[in-house]
């Protein structure tokens, strides 16, 4: 844990709660806009048609962008980028998961930008944003819509790029769990495991903030006590509003701590085998909790404790505790045990830890130092 110098950037507005997507209407006819471009993804079209029509209504022109239904590549964003240029919109609002939350994001910082998207890929290069951004997660999971950050797959190596950057943080966020509802469990099950991992990897990291271990030990304990209720029953509106609730506060953690080992080693499998980013997260979680757990016992303790395991006799005890506790909560969420059960190769792990070792970015948060050789330890043991 550090005290040194942080800075965190929270949105300009928060709404959370059921029902408080209602609000949006009001919230951005205050800007009086012109036109108004949402990012979405189809099943989210019936949800989001009263927002268009009470838009439609004050005379604001509105144009819907369906296109996002993967991971985001940066041919994904110019071909998007074609649209909303032509489209020119006031204010730009992304309604749906990670990948939609990101590409909105980046579009409201591209518009009437000179710099190149390749221009700002990295840590704190882009200069400016002169568009409206507004957040609306419809999955619990990725912690987007409060973070600085935006992922995108590069065309030309298939690696993940970060841009990282406080203009990447939305004016008005609104986190209604009423758009989570149907949300399929495996789905639900994979990003409510992913924003577990931002707050216990933020918690744990080398570079861990009192400010935020706060919000880090709360987020793990909401969705560690609600993720298998919500996966179970997505009618279930306690559940998802807790679950989404401590997604937010993952979200939180992003920006002035970030993530580690487990986020790194998991970029291999989304650039090679294509797994959802929060199913690799998940699956990875309890090897490099087993991996890491040495080199920091009394966080991990404390990560246990949170995930609801009794204190045991010591530290090391009682966050093996924690690794039992995660792996029951991933079967009991249906999310596979090993990396053979989601069609890894064996073969393959050599080259992906040599893809892990690029993203330093994150491996340098992590409590225990991870190199190649332990990586190709930590991938061997979670294939079976």
């Amino acid at each position: 844990m550090t005290n040194s110098p942080m800075h965190i950037i929270f949105p300009g507005k928060l709404m959370v709660g059921n029902g408080s997507f209602a609000q949006l209407p009001g919230e951005l006819l205050q800007w009086q806009p012109r036109k108004v471009l949402l990012a979405t993804i189809e099943p989210l079209l019936a949800n989001i048609q009263p927002l268009k029509a009470a838009l439609e209504a004050a005379q604001v022109e509105v144009l819907i962008n369906t296109a996002i239904v993967a991971e985001p590549s940066f041919a994904d964003f110019h071909h998007i980028m074609q649209e909303a240029a032509a489209f020119a919109p006031d204010v730009v609002v992304g309604i749906g998961g990670g990948s939609v939350l990101d590409i909105a994001k980046l579009i409201a910082a591209q518009l009437d930008n000179p710099q190149t998207l390749q221009e700002y890929v990295g840590i704190g290069l882009l200069k400016d944003r002169s568009k409206k951004l507004v957040c609306v997660p419809a999955t619990a999971g990725t912690g987007s819509e409060v973070s600085p950050n935006a992922i995108l797959v590069d065309d030309t190596d298939n690696q993940k790029k970060g841009i990282i950057s406080p203009y990447l943080v939305p004016d008005p966020v609104c986190v209604d769990a009423l758009l989570t509802v149907s949300v399929p469990p495996a789905i639900t099950a994979a990003t409510g495991m992913d924003a577990l991992t931002h707050c216990l990897e933020a918690y744990t990291n080398k570079f861990a903030q009192p400010f935020i271990d706060m919000f880090a030990l709360k987020g793990i304990q909401l969705i560690a006590a609600n993720i298998e209720a919500a996966v179970k029953d997505g009618s279930d509106l306690d559940a998802r509003e807790k679950v989404a609730l401590g997604s937010l506060y993952g979200g939180f953690c992003l920006g002035p701590v970030n993530t580690a080992a487990v986020h790194a080693l998991s970029y291999p499998l989304g650039s090679m085998y294509h797994l959802p980013h929060g199913l690799s997260n998940a699956l990875l979680l309890p090897y490099v909790m087993e991996y890491n757990l040495v080199a920091a016992p009394h966080r991990y303790a404390q990560v246990a404790v949170a995930l609801g395991c009794d204190a045991l006799a010591d530290n090391i005890a009682t966050a093996k505790w924690g690794v039992k506790k995660i792996k029951a909560l991933n079967k009991a969420c249906g999310i596979p045990a090993t990396l053979q059960e989601v069609g890894v190769t064996k073969e393959s792990i050599p080259q992906m830890a040599a893809e892990a070792m690029k993203i330093q970015r994150l491996l340098k948060n992590n409590p225990r130092n991870v190199t190649e050789a332990d990586a190709i330890d930590i991938f061997t043991n979670a294939f079976a």
